[in-house]
């Protein structure tokens, strides 16, 4: 019985003297021990440029139906279907036969008309000949320079050359196939300069319009905006290009705005049809107040961030946020700058708690990680005695 009573006793010393040690650290935090290490993040207010992206397509410049002007039979193509063309290069030849001929006749009756005009011109000058006389004569004469102008130029049409420089599509008629007037012949696509057509979506543009109202926002001067491409295997243009057009007007069945970028494309480097991604560069935030989506907590009492005093004690600050910027959100209210608060860790903090900041690195998320391999150990230990 003595001994059970003196078992009790020293049972009952080692737990008082455990309290007294939990009571002696917790006193000890409170005065500038080490809490649970966490990284911190540095909240400052400062001009942020703001990219916008968006998924884009590319065309041509210039995308020219080639037409026959004449109708005649096809006698030859001379350009390879797919190939770069330049400006007034001969890509088909038409039969040229009747129109030589239509020439010579024009020609013909050019001559004649033209001798005739000779004659009666000095004759009318000396009243030899009826004013009736003089104007037949001369509008005898500018008809038949007028059909001999048409003739030769439809001789001409029977070469038909490419309008702009670009590249060829495939032909639609064969050699040897009679084609009309306006008969469309094949297509040439002017790659350089490069067009990269994108829309922009209603909201996403007049929310930022918002924001330069309110002095949150500086577009660009003279409102033009620089363009960066990103292709279809993953790799950056090293080309810059400027956005040229963008819409006075919401498109009423898609709800967007639709825009436009001209990039240089001497290389070739990009094909129209293609898909790119296009990323529009200009629009800077002003004093803005950006902080990681993950130090953000949401709760049904609002949003808020742990951030931390001068003593490194936790405390929760409610923000407002409204804009996803990569991987950080714009603060609207809550934070002026110049607040610590937690970025990552935020388990194993709570208000009012000390904390060990630590900031965000290899080290810092090293230690962060070993500190939470010790928590959960602990976690299980307790639930194992449990």
């Amino acid at each position: 019985m003595r001994m059970r009573n003196m078992f009790s006793v020293a049972l009952a010393l080692l737990v008082l003297v455990q309290l007294t040690a939990c009571q002696g650290e917790e006193e000890q935090a409170r005065q500038g021990g080490k809490g649970p290490l966490v990284s911190v993040f540095h909240v400052e207010a400062k001009d942020r440029p703001w990219t916008a992206q968006y998924q884009a397509q590319a065309s041509g410049s210039r995308s020219v139906e080639v037409r026959a002007r004449v109708q005649g039979i096809i006698e030859k193509r001379l350009y390879d279907e797919g190939a770069f063309v330049k400006e007034g290069q001969l890509l088909f030849q038409i039969e040229r036969d009747q129109y030589e001929a239509q020439v010579q006749q024009a020609q013909a009756q050019y001559d004649s008309a033209s001798r005739e005009w000779q004659r009666i011109r000095p004759l009318y000058e000396k009243n030899a000949v009826s004013q009736k006389d003089r104007d037949n004569a001369r509008a005898a004469y500018d008809s038949a320079r007028a059909a001999l102008r048409e003739a030769k130029i439809n001789l001409d049409y029977c070469q038909v050359v490419s309008p702009v420089s670009g590249y060829s599509s495939k032909e639609n008629y064969t050699p040897g196939n009679l084609v009309s007037n306006n008969s469309l012949l094949t297509y040439v696509e002017q790659t350089d300069p490069m067009y990269i057509d994108f829309s922009i979506a209603a909201p996403e543009r007049m929310r930022r319009q918002q924001l330069a109202a309110e002095g949150r926002l500086r577009f660009p001067e003279n409102n033009v905006y620089k363009a960066r491409l990103r292709l279809l295997d993953g790799s950056m243009s090293p080309v810059e290009g400027v956005i040229n057009f963008i819409d006075s007007r919401v498109q009423p069945t898609t709800g967007v705005i639709k825009a436009r970028a001209t990039f240089d494309n001497s290389t070739g480097s990009i094909m129209p049809g293609q898909y790119v991604r296009i990323f529009m560069e200009g629009d800077v935030l002003v004093n803005a107040i950006l902080i990681p989506q993950k130090s953000l907590l949401i709760t049904q009492k609002g949003s808020f961030v742990l951030a931390l005093d001068e003593n490194n004690i936790v405390k929760s600050m409610p923000v407002t946020v409204s804009e996803t910027i990569g991987d950080m959100y714009l603060v609207d209210s809550g934070l002026k700058g110049g607040e610590v608060i937690i970025s990552e860790g935020l388990i194993k903090a709570r208000p009012g708690q000390p904390v060990t900041p630590q900031e965000p690195g290899a080290q810092g998320q090293k230690a962060a990680a070993a500190n939470g391999k010790e928590a959960d150990k602990d976690d299980n230990a307790e639930k194992a005695a449990q």
